[in-house]
């Protein structure tokens, strides 16, 4: 018993040896690794699993980071209701677990949110794309405050209906629409400032029409007539959600992109605009 007990303390710890090339490696961590997360959204806690990137800055000193301690943090969290403040507080917590002067984690996961549709008041739940992302890093003197030490961006895909103005206009009937996919990604200076569901649902309002998991024939006319309405272009739509964002609490920088996946043609319309 003792051989094997002297054996386990004289196991070498490879990684944290001295490394002689002095090359200092900006991220260096772990990638793909797929672990149940909590959401806490609208009241209520949402489970899910997400695609999980976890990363430091390794000095040129040093030979390697402790790769496990990355998963034992995700398994620290893993029952709590994740916030984007909770989740900017894990980030900070991966510094000294990790010895490190910075780090990122990245969490990509389906968010839901049960919609009601417009008329027959059915419900059902609509499936979001959502990307938060938290960089940290150690403050630079005794009085920086915590939360300017982490960078908190969340991104989203919106799916959307767009009826084209250009076919209502010259049609004498009927007019050529396609689902779209508008995806903004938005820097937040607090985040506590950030309201997943109110960023999605004002992507939405500036769509000819949003979609819903469930419809009824009722609803179907509805968002028809909805989106004949209410004709976009590819650029109506980034330039009306760019306007939402620029009024949005919290928001210090912003990328929106939406792409048509047009109907009648056998490619995309694609625009992009940043703020």
């Amino acid at each position: 018993m003792n051989i094997l007990i002297d054996s386990a303390v004289a196991m070498p710890d490879v990684q944290s040896s001295v490394d002689v090339r002095h090359i200092a490696i900006e991220r260096v961590g772990v990638r793909g690794v797929r672990h149940p997360m909590l959401i806490a959204a609208a009241g209520e806690t949402q489970p899910t699993v997400a695609n999980w990137e976890m990363t430091v800055a390794l000095p040129a000193s040093e030979k390697g980071t402790h790769m496990s301690r990355f998963v034992a943090l995700l398994e620290q969290y893993r029952r709590q209701a994740m916030t984007p403040v909770l989740f900017c507080d894990m980030a900070q917590a991966m510094l000294p677990l990790l010895n490190a002067e910075k780090g990122d984690i990245s969490a990509s996961f389906a968010y839901f949110i049960n919609k009601i549709a417009p008329v027959s008041g059915v419900a059902s739940l609509m499936d979001y794309e959502v990307t938060w992302t938290a960089k940290a890093q150690v403050a630079q003197d005794a009085e920086q405050a915590a939360p300017g030490s982490v960078e908190f961006e969340l991104s989203v895909q919106v799916p959307v209906t767009s009826l084209c103005p250009c076919s209502k206009a010259i049609s004498d009937y009927g007019a050529h629409n396609q689902r779209s996919h508008v995806t903004v990604s938005a820097m937040f200076d607090d985040p506590a400032h950030v309201d997943l569901d109110g960023l999605i649902k004002s992507v939405e309002k500036q769509a000819s029409c949003e979609l819903w998991g469930l419809l009824k024939r009722t609803d179907e006319k509805y968002v028809t007539e909805r989106a004949y309405e209410n004709p976009k272009f590819v650029e109506d739509l980034v330039r009306d959600v760019a306007g939402q964002l620029k009024q949005m609490a919290g928001v210090q920088r912003f990328r929106v992109v939406a792409e048509n996946f047009e109907s009648i043609h056998n490619h995309s319309a694609y625009a992009v605009v940043e703020g």
